[in-house]
Order: C-alpha cells, then sequence, then structure tokens
C-alpha cells in the first residue's frame, strides 16, 4: 500500500487560507483525504501585526481536520508529513493540514538531526470483521425474501469493485447509492437499483419496502431521509451497517448488527463464506426493486421545466463524466441521468450544502480522464459562485460542458418559500436571480465556446456543436422555475396543521402555547 492516490492542496497564507476554508470544512464533513498544506508568518513575527499573519491557521484547522500542526523544525518535516498523511487515511478519512512558516522552510538543515519517523513505512492494512460478525450477517441474510444494499462513499475503493460486484451477482441483492456516491457498478446492470431515494417508492407503486438492509460505507442521516423511516423502514426491516468509524454505526436508527471493518475486507469474506452458504434473491423482487429507476417523472412531458430539459439533454450524452451541483438542478439530474449511462457520476454538494463545489470536481474529473467528456452541471445560483473557474478550464484546454440551468432563481429556496408564504408574501428579493445574467456571454469571454437555449427543440443541435468542440464549452439552458421538485416539498414539508411549526429542511416542532396570568 502507498500514498500514491493521495490528494493534496497548497494553499496561501491568511487570505488565501480563509478562501481556502470551505473546501476543508466540505472534505472534513464528506470524509475526504486530502493533505492541504500553507504557510505562515515568521515564528518571530509571532503577534506583530505583521503582513498575514493576524490568524492562528492551525487553532482555525483543528474542528474542521483529522489532524493539523505547525512546523517549528525544518528537520521534523519527513516525520509530521508522514503522521499527516496517516492521520488522514486512518479509519474514516478526512483532510490534515500543516502549515510551514516561511522562516522555517529557509532555515538550514542538520541532516543528522532529521526525523524520517515512518515516511519509507507501508501503510497499515485495514481492518477486518470478526468471524462472528460475518456468521451473523449470512444468517440475516437467509431470512429476508426483500433485500438491498446501500453503498455510500466507505464503499468507495477501487478495490471494493470486484468483490462488491462479485457478492451481488452470487446473491442477487440489488444495490441502491447514497446520494453522497455512485457504485462503480454500472447503471445499466441488472442490479443495479439507482439512487437510494428510490427506496422511498415503493409505497407508492403498492408495494412492500425492503425487509433488509446492508449500509455498505453509508452513513444514516439527511442522505438516507433522517428518522423518516422513508428509506430505512422503521418497523419489519433488518439493518446491518458496515463503517470504519463504530461511532456511526448505529448513530440515528436501531441497527440489528454492526460490523466495524474496511467494507472490503467485509466483502471479501462474505463472498468467501458464500462459497459454503448459498443466498439467492428471487427474481421477482430484484424486478421490482430496479424498476423504479426508470419509473417516468410526471413532468418530463412539460415543455418549459427543468425535468423536461434535462431529460433532452442527458439522452445526447453517454459514457460521460457527470458532476451535478445546485439546488433543485440537481435533483432533477439525478432523476434523469440514467439516460445518460454515465462512466460515473460525482454529486458535489455534500453534507454542508456547499453550492459551486462541481467546478472544482470537473476540473479534477477532466484532468483525470482526459479522453472523456465531462458534463459540469449548474444552476444559476451555483454557477455564480465559481464561475471564473471556466478561464481554468480553457487555458488548460480542458474538455468540459458546463451546463448551467438557468430559471433566474435559487430554486430550492425559492419555491420553498412559495410553499410556506404563497401568494400572501410574495416578494423573493433574495431567491430571486437576474434574468439579464448572460452567463453564455461571460463564458465566451473566459475563452469557452457558447450558447443560449431558449427553447427544448434547440437543445438537440446545441449539444452535438458543442459536443464535437475541442477544449471547454458552456450552455446557458433557460428553463421555469416551476414546478417545483417532489424532494423540496418533502424538505419543505409544510403543513396546514395549526398545531405544528414548519421547520424547512427539518423535522417541525409542535406550537408552544402560553397561559396567561
Amino acid at each position: 500500500m502507498s500514498f500514491q492516490r493521495f490528494r493534496s492542496c497548497n494553499i496561501y497564507r491568511d487570505s488565501g487560507y480563509s478562501n481556502g476554508l470551505p473546501g476543508l470544512a466540505t472534505a472534513y464533513a464528506d470524509r475526504s483525504s486530502i493533505f492541504c498544506i500553507t504557510s505562515s508568518a515568521p515564528l518571530r513575527d509571532a503577534e506583530n501585526n505583521s503582513l498575514q499573519g493576524s490568524i492562528d491557521q492551525v487553532v482555525v484547522a483543528k474542528p474542521l481536520t483529522k489532524f493539523a500542526h505547525r512546523i517549528t523544525h525544518a528537520e521534523d518535516i519527513p516525520r509530521l508529513v508522514s503522521h499527516a498523511f496517516r492521520n488522514s487515511v486512518a479509519g474514516p478519512p478526512g483532510p490534515v493540514l500543516i502549515d510551514f512558516p516561511i522562516d522555517v522552510l529557509f532555515s538550514p538543515v542538520h541532516q543528522s538531526r532529521i526525523s524520517w519517523g515512518s515516511i519509507s513505512s507501508p501503510i497499515p492494512y485495514p481492518p477486518g470483521p470478526h468471524k462472528d460478525a460475518i456468521e451473523e450477517a449470512l444468517n440475516i441474510l437467509k431470512q429476508p425474501t426483500r433485500p438491498v444494499i446501500i453503498v455510500g462513499t466507505g464503499a468507495r475503493s477501487q478495490k471494493c469493485a470486484p468483490e462488491l460486484l462479485k457478492f451481488i451477482e452470487n446473491t442477487y441483492i440489488p444495490i441502491f447509492n447514497s446520494k453522497k456516491y455512485s457504485a462503480f457498478v454500472p447503471i445499466s446492470h441488472p442490479l443495479n437499483g439507482g439512487n437510494a431515494t428510490n427506496l422511498a417508492l415503493f409505497r407508492a407503486i403498492g408495494y412492500p419496502p425492503p425487509d433488509a438492509i446492508i449500509l455498505l460505507g453509508a452513513r444514516t442521516g439527511m442522505y438516507l431521509a433522517g428518522r423518516s423511516g422513508a428509506i430505512i423502514p422503521k418497523e419489519g426491516c433488518k439493518v446491518i451497517q458496515v463503517d470504519l468509524d463504530g461511532g456511526e454505526i448505529g448513530r440515528s436508527l436501531p441497527i440489528d448488527l454492526g460490523i466495524v471493518s474496511d467494507v472490503g475486507q467485509v466483502l471479501i469474506a462474505l463472498n468467501e463464506a458464500l462459497s459454503k452458504s448459498e443466498i439467492r434473491v428471487q427474481k421477482e423482487w430484484v424486478k421490482v426493486a430496479t424498476s423504479i429507476k426508470s419509473l417516468q417523472s410526471r413532468h418530463e412531458q412539460e415543455p418549459t421545466g427543468s425535468a423536461r430539459a434535462v431529460y433532452i439533454h442527458f439522452t445526447l450524452l453517454s459514457r460521460s463524466i457527470i458532476c451535478t451541483d445546485g439546488g433543485e438542478c440537481e435533483l432533477w439530474a439525478s432523476h434523469c441521468i440514467a439516460l445518460a449511462s454515465p462512466h460515473i457520476v460525482l454529486r458535489s454538494t455534500g453534507y454542508l450544502g456547499f453550492l459551486g463545489n462541481g467546478f472544482g470536481y470537473a476540473l479534477g474529473c477532466a484532468i483525470a480522464a482526459p479522453d472523456r467528456q465531462i458534463i459540469n452541471v449548474q444552476g444559476d445560483g451555483s454557477a455564480g459562485f465559481h464561475f471564473t473557474e471556466l478561464d481554468t478550464y480553457a487555458r488548460f484546454q480542458l474538455n468540459i460542458m458546463t451546463v448551467v440551468i438557468n430559471n433566474y432563481c435559487l430554486g430550492v429556496s425559492s419555491n420553498g418559500q412559495d410553499l410556506i408564504y404563497g401568494t400572501e408574501n410574495p416578494a423573493r428579493p433574495i431567491s430571486s436571480l437576474s434574468p439579464a445574467t448572460a452567463f453564455e456571454i461571460v463564458a465566451k469571454g473566459l475563452g469557452n465556446e457558447s450558447a443560449r437555449v431558449d427553447s427544448i427543440d434547440d437543445i438537440q443541435k446545441t449539444v452535438e456543436e458543442l459536443s464535437a468542440v475541442e477544449g471547454p464549452s458552456c450552455i446557458n439552458l433557460i428553463v421555469s422555475n416551476k414546478p417545483t421538485h417532489a424532494s423540496t416539498e418533502r424538505m419543505v414539508g409544510n403543513t396546514h396543521n395549526p398545531e405544528m411549526v414548519v421547520i424547512p429542511y427539518y423535522d417541525h416542532i409542535p406550537r408552544a402555547y402560553y397561559k396567561s396570568k
């Protein structure tokens, strides 16, 4: 094992560091192993009102990293860099940060004093499952008739992929992915059920929900419908949870079996055990479970809405890498994404709900896979945060098509406010955006081929023309801000019950009544 796949970034001190904090926070919340390198003013200038020396960067980084440290002796650099790397990948992954004061970097190094630490040592092997846990897991899986697997970012290593594919094909258990991660299992695979949110639709089609769920590196919470029971039923469902972080197991929901282990090691053990004990799910259940991803949205034929526009756009793409960003536009894109038979999908908003991260995701994908088209889906709200990244795309002639789904508003916010306040308070000064913003003109100025599309009929021609262009491109895709996506309706959860106080995105609370004296 080695550090060859490790990600790193270099951030300028103080001002640049402050700009980089959102990325550090996102990496921490979403469990991304990133080594952040920054610098600071000379140690001798501490508390001296020196240039870019106002922030104690290590203190600020501590709550947002697994390890943060300031180097005080150049001879300690190898040891502490190795220590930071190991902290980042040990257990649940996360970011680390090392601050290199300028005077330390310019200090002479005494070779005899260099502390190498474990810089040349191999990374420890990941933890494996207890043998009794594997036996119990098989016993649980022999009983249900409607099992499913939900994979999360804890199952994203390439070593997991062949074992995961082997396991589902041996057991015939349908696989779903949390919104944080799309598995290596192709979307066209007969056992791929798509997004785990599809599991909430079983009752709508008159079919009972799963009676067993295996969570492979998938955290409970917002991406699995929280405590509602919509995705993970509250009753009549056995739950097996596998995670490197024992504190994550049973965090918000009761589970029947918890396994603290690397997901890949669990899959290896399960596949070995299956050679002696067969589990095979009924084909009728597989057919029902995987058919939900193909259900047509009731909005796909509406001529001006996001659903229809994205639907047509994705039918024209094949085997691309798709990065989705934004609020409602990401929701519409997620519903239609299977139409593109994507190579892989990255959903960039994460647990913090940061808008605009997709520009960086698309940039990384284009560097990693230069021969594949990258589709950077943005809302007009999220696009406004980092649109000048298109300059970087152009300078390096990256094969990225940025699609701005433009409805002149922050869709989730505006439509959420409509649901709560309706016509009684129609003003939307914060969530409304300007129709005058011409993303295609800005993109052209940044060196990207671009076009504005106002009609459904023009999508195919425009996509075909820009797909043939070498280098980056941008489509300003004008759509209506209606209909409101069903997920927005569920997140807002408006109710006419006078006994409840609506808290958008969270559980409502009972209205308080106070007795007058």
